[in-house]
């Protein structure tokens, strides 16, 4: 019996570590100032040729340099707005929508040498039901300092569009 109680011990540490080491990547802990440094390096205006025209996206830093806004137009569609900023040890974006809603996400992923950056749904305020459109999910990635590719996942009725724009600095 005590042997049963050892093992049944042991086991229960391994996977109270194992369960741990899954905690830490599931909340994608990352070097959250380094990422908003690198994203600050955005300033400036973007241009990409997508089906529907042209997009274009500006990044300026605002509030003394502690977030750094973000206003994308595109031919035909009002302009939207990305607000990133970092909330502690956290990089946080708010997406205020043409949808009408404003998703917040939370950078969850920054490979530092590739200039990958992932933001993955955290809350939405002004949602009008759970199955409305609204954003979940984004990836940027700064190529270099002329070349940004981001991707939005927008979800509306349960299905999942991704909306890819490869922007070319033009200022």
């Amino acid at each position: 019996m005590t042997r049963n109680i050892w093992l049944f011990t042991i086991a229960l540490l391994v996977l109270s570590q194992a369960g741990h080491s899954r905690g830490v990547e599931a909340t994608g802990e990352i070097d959250a100032k380094a990422a908003y440094a690198r994203l600050s390096s955005l300033v400036g205006e973007w241009e990409a040729v997508t089906k529907t025209g042209k997009a274009r996206v500006t990044y300026e830093l605002i509030a003394g340099g502690t977030a750094l806004s973000e206003r994308e137009t595109m031919d035909q569609m009002p302009p939207m707005q990305t607000v990133y900023h970092l909330d502690g040890n956290r990089l946080m974006l708010t997406h205020y929508c043409m949808a009408g809603n404003q998703p917040r996400l939370q950078a969850t992923a920054f490979d530092e040498s590739t200039g990958e950056l992932g933001f993955e749904f955290l809350d939405v305020t002004n949602l009008a039901s759970p199955s409305a459109g609204h954003m979940r999910n984004a990836r940027l990635t700064l190529v270099d300092k002329n070349h940004l590719r981001s991707e939005w996942d927008f979800y509306d009725n349960g299905r999942k569009t991704t909306e890819v724009f490869n922007y070319v600095r033009i200022r």
